[in-house]
């Protein structure tokens, strides 16, 4: 007589850190440097999340907004760079599940046409070339603070006990003004912004990533503008209360690109 086994429990999902990268220039994805080495690796390091909810520099909006498209496009939204980046696809699924689990968290609003932008496909396209995982992305908003943004994080951090990568994709400095293509190194006030950077990270201090452009004295120069730091904040917001930070990667590119990158773990989904 044959006994039918007891079917087991699903696994549960793997709890995820939330992780903010530097996205650099559009070509990163063509170029050899250590910030495209160094993505190309993450993807294996972090492992396979269910799906991904990115939080883009690129797109921008009043409130905050989700996308809830079935199969987004990849968005080229950049001008005068190689024909062969034009060229570049990711077709990953959308995750139109996830957009309504994030609106359910947040209040966000649910886009259902909104693509993929390069601050989004990018690092992606990197990390996960197979582009088989489901991709939603959440905006940014640059008429509301950082600490806005930390506590928008701070209501994704449930998805990361659900097997979801909340990933930040902006710059840890990023000033195109002062753009060198190709330079080397970097001047006093990008190290200076990136030390404060990583000490207030280090420290767990989310109130003065909250506060940067009073807690630094090089934060208007390091972002002439917000939205390239905006997804840091949410990201360390979705590690919880009382976030821990692993530093991953840090590095200048093309003079005032801070390639510096983060995952953070911590709070009550430690």
């Amino acid at each position: 007589m044959s006994v039918s086994p007891i079917p087991l429990p699903p696994a549960p999902a793997a709890v995820f850190p939330s992780v903010f990268v530097s996205h650099g220039a559009p070509t990163l994805t063509l170029e050899t440097s250590a910030g495209r080495d160094f993505l190309a690796g993450l993807g294996e390091r972090l492992g396979r999340p269910s799906a991904i909810l990115a939080v883009s520099a690129h797109w921008t909006t009043r409130s905050a907004a989700v996308s809830g498209a079935v199969a987004p496009e990849t968005i080229h939204d950049f001008y005068g760079f190689p024909d062969a980046l034009y060229r570049l696809r990711y077709p990953a699924p959308g995750a139109p599940a996830l957009a309504e689990r994030v609106a359910a968290l947040t209040g966000a609003a649910i886009d259902p046409s909104q693509g993929l932008d390069h601050g989004a496909w990018v690092p992606l396209m990197l990390m996960y070339p197979q582009a088989d995982i489901p991709v939603a992305q959440l905006s940014v908003m640059p008429g509301r603070s950082a600490a806005e943004h930390v506590a928008l994080g701070r209501k994704l951090e449930a998805l990361r006990r659900e097997g979801v990568l909340v990933l930040g994709s902006g710059g840890a400095v990023h000033n195109l003004r002062e753009f060198r293509f190709g330079g080397t190194g970097a001047a006093s006030w990008a190290t200076g912004f990136a030390g404060w950077l990583d000490a207030a990270l280090e420290a767990g201090d989310a109130e003065a990533v909250g506060n940067w452009l009073t807690a630094s004295p090089d934060a208007r120069r390091a972002h002439p503008t917000d939205e390239h730091f905006l997804p840091l904040p949410v990201a360390l917001g979705a590690a919880g209360p009382s976030p821990r930070t692993e530093r991953l990667h840090a590095g200048f590119e093309h003079g005032s690109l801070g390639m510096h990158a983060y995952a953070f773990t911590g709070g009550a989904s430690a």
